[in-house]
């Protein structure tokens, strides 16, 4: 038993000490698995990118999966989290993108300013992207659900993270694009396993987004993490359940 407690002390002290910093999430490496997705964003983005001139990429994190996707100079990438501005400055200014912040909630972006809107797990506000979007401009983004991992909360002892202004279901989101004045080209929705392979990567991915469970300090929670850590022991994972949406759509000409 004092071997088990040794290793759980040291999952949680490690992962609480750990330097986190952008959107990489290259410290989960070999400690997370997920179900694959049916498509792949960045392949789908990059295939719109190259006939696109202006570019707008919404919640871009530390600018990770933009830079990787190269860019035509003079995109502008938004980021809102001011941990990650001076990273994806850094990062993506070098590549001749320009990262804005928002205005009273609003894209930093003219009407009509731009053809390409990408979005990756970011807000998505579909009537800002229209307004953004010229006549025949494309919207692509991928979506987490608003209800996302409640399993993380039922471990807790929190009530599961729900984001108001993400996407419910389908038709919800049907509805909504309708709304905006885009028309739906694309909509997919896939459900996603994420498995935890030790406690410490949990406590990891809630400090890289605190959103998840809000409040969460790992040393104040070791009793519940004791029980996710004995799951894991026992059967080889914690097992969290998401639901993931694609969506293509085009303002009218």
């Amino acid at each position: 038993m004092a071997r088990h407690d040794h290793a759980f002390s040291r999952l949680i002290d490690d992962a609480s000490t750990t330097p986190i910093d952008g959107w990489h999430f290259s410290f989960l490496e070999g400690r997370q698995t997920s179900t694959p997705l049916p498509w792949d964003y960045e392949r789908l983005a990059a295939e719109r990118l190259a006939s696109a001139a202006h570019v707008l990429d919404v919640d871009t994190g530390g600018g990770e999966v933009l830079a990787r996707l190269a860019p035509p100079a003079g995109t502008i990438a938004v980021e809102d989290w001011p941990p990650n501005i001076p990273m994806a400055a850094a990062r993506l200014q070098p590549l001749g993108v320009e990262v804005r912040q928002r205005v009273d909630g609003r894209l930093p972006v003219a009407d009509a300013g731009a053809d390409l809107v990408l979005n990756r797990h970011g807000d998505l506000d579909l009537a800002e992207a229209a307004r953004v979007l010229r006549p025949g401009g494309v919207l692509l983004t991928q979506q987490i659900a608003a209800v996302n991992e409640p399993e993380i909360g039922e471990a807790l002892g929190a009530p599961a993270a729900t984001f108001p202004n993400a996407v419910r279901d389908l038709d919800d989101l049907a509805a909504r694009v309708e709304e905006a004045g885009l028309v739906c080209e694309v909509r997919a929705q896939a459900a996603v396993v994420t498995r935890y392979l030790d406690v410490g990567a949990l406590v990891l991915q809630l400090r890289a987004v605190p959103w998840q469970a809000p409040g969460f300090v790992a040393h104040e929670s070791l009793d519940a993490l004791r029980r996710v850590h004995q799951r894991i022991e026992a059967h080889g994972s914690f097992d969290v359940t998401s639901v993931r949406f694609l969506l293509h759509a085009r303002r009218p000409r």
